[in-house]
């Protein structure tokens, strides 16, 4: 079992995310990089825990409709009719988010935790597609 990264486009953890698990990345659309700025990186721990958890909300401060997830969603509006996940809670393993079904576009790490606003996972809109848990594939 090998450690994730976590590359950002800036300094500081800031700007796109990108999830890496080992491999070779020749160039930056391998990881389905939007350019090849890396300025800054994280790496997490395998995540030991069978179990995955993950509840999500329509509106900020984990109002509104919920629900909970133990498995991937390649299309949020194909399952739910909406788009919009204003605030999230993680309870078991680490999953990342898409701004576009099929696990496309800009993509945003979550570890376990609260995220009471989209902004606080690195967000830049409440749009997202689909998500995935963060396991050895």
């Amino acid at each position: 079992m090998s450690d994730w990264w976590v590359v950002y486009e800036r300094p500081n953890y800031m700007g796109y995310q990108y999830v890496l698990n080992r491999g070779e990345y020749p160039d930056y659309q391998r990881w389905m990089g939007f350019n090849d700025n890396i300025r800054s990186c994280r790496s997490y721990p395998y995540y030991r825990g069978g179990n995955y958890r993950m509840r999500i909300y329509e509106r900020p401060d984990f109002g509104g409709q919920m629900m909970e997830f133990m498995d991937d969603c390649p299309s949020i509006y194909d399952r739910f009719r909406y788009r919009d996940i204003h605030s999230c809670h993680v309870m078991d393993g680490y999953w990342t988010f898409y701004e576009h079904p099929n696990y496309r576009g800009r993509q945003y790490f979550m570890r376990p935790g609260e995220y009471k606003r989209f902004s606080n996972w690195g967000g830049y809109s409440s749009t997202i597609g689909s998500f995935r848990r963060v396991r050895d594939f």
